[in-house]
């Protein structure tokens, strides 16, 4: 008996070896033909600088081609669907998260099947700020709500996305502010208007108005990201007493199921991103255009995106919405 169970503690041991050695190896053949990034936005925004960073250093370290296509248009649906119809291993898709967790919500019928999308690493985070006209000559973001609490039907506002569309307003509604939201196309035209006083609060990236925040005609509130950004001098939204605005803008990398990316390929994609992650030029690319510096693996980026999803859904509440997931 003893011999036996020896016998098959040894097999075991040797399976497992050889489980481990062929994942490894595996790891190390993937990629086996150039690798395609689909983005789900347009050239020269803050998530296609830092998918061309990567994509020159990742070439190097993969050994094969690692080439960008730009898929812009119908809130990332276009993006989504090519990845998840080419039904590839090597063609992922890069870009932010806040797109494809607000669609059971924005969109009339699914397009896709979420469960298609597969997280298979963390990259980078988007920096979102609150900015309001600095001719308004207010002081703190405590000082903006108090305002609109008093003056109803005062503060028109608005977003550059879905869910931050539904943060926002299950926000102001817990807060019993009467507000409008003014709907734009393009977000420079939002900038405008928040230059000219049409609208009051403008939730967004915060390289979306960095400019006019230079010059001096906006001016920010808070961050509403978890922690304080390197580089600008605001408090947090919880820093203002309203955690309940904090938003974690994602960007990262998704695969589709049906492609069938072998767990070791993800692990390896995984790794060497946050190998790239190091190197203090794309970093400091990085924070150029605004963005934070937060590799993830696999797991650390479905637990990111698990949180986007559990905020949005209590917002939605607030606002009567059901998911069409």
């Amino acid at each position: 008996m003893k011999i036996m169970t020896r016998l098959a503690f040894s097999s075991l041991v040797f399976c497992t070896i050889a489980l481990v050695g062929a994942t490894s190896a595996f790891a190390q053949s993937w990629p086996q033909r150039p690798v395609k990034f689909i983005l789900s936005l347009g050239p020269g925004s803050g998530a296609d600088i830092g998918a061309r960073l990567y994509a020159d250093r990742l070439t190097k370290i993969w050994g094969q081609p690692v080439v960008v296509e730009n898929r812009p248009g119908g809130d990332g649906v276009i993006a989504i669907n090519a990845v998840i119809q080419a039904k590839d291993d090597h063609t992922l898709l890069w870009g932010p998260t806040a797109n494809f967790v607000g669609h059971p919500y924005s969109l009339e019928s699914m397009p896709y099947d979420p469960k298609e999308l597969v997280p298979v690493a963390r990259v980078s985070g988007t920096v979102v700020t609150l900015g309001v006209p600095s001719s308004m000559n207010v002081g703190s973001l405590k000082e903006l709500l108090e305002t609109a609490k008093q003056k109803k039907g005062w503060l028109n506002w608005t977003t550059a996305v879905t869910m931050t569309d539904i943060i926002l307003e299950g926000f102001l509604k817990s807060q019993g502010i009467d507000a409008a939201h003014v709907r734009y196309k393009q977000p420079a035209e939002a900038v405008n208007d928040l230059v000219s006083e049409r609208i009051q609060l403008y939730s967004s990236a915060y390289a979306i108005v960095r400019p006019q925040t230079q010059s001096g005609k906006v001016k920010l509130l808070a961050v509403q990201a978890r922690n304080r950004v390197p580089g600008l001098d605001l408090p947090t939204v919880a820093e203002s007493g309203f955690p309940g605005l904090n938003f974690e803008g994602l960007v990262g990398i998704i695969a589709a199921r049906s492609s069938g990316l072998p767990n070791a390929a993800r692990d390896r994609i995984g790794a060497d991103i946050k190998t790239v992650s190091k190197d203090p030029f794309v970093a400091e690319r990085l924070a150029a255009t605004a963005q934070l510096n937060t590799p993830g693996d696999a797991a650390e980026f479905a637990a990111s995106i698990d949180e986007q999803v559990k905020q949005l859904d209590e917002s939605a509440k607030l606002l009567g919405m059901k998911p069409k997931r």
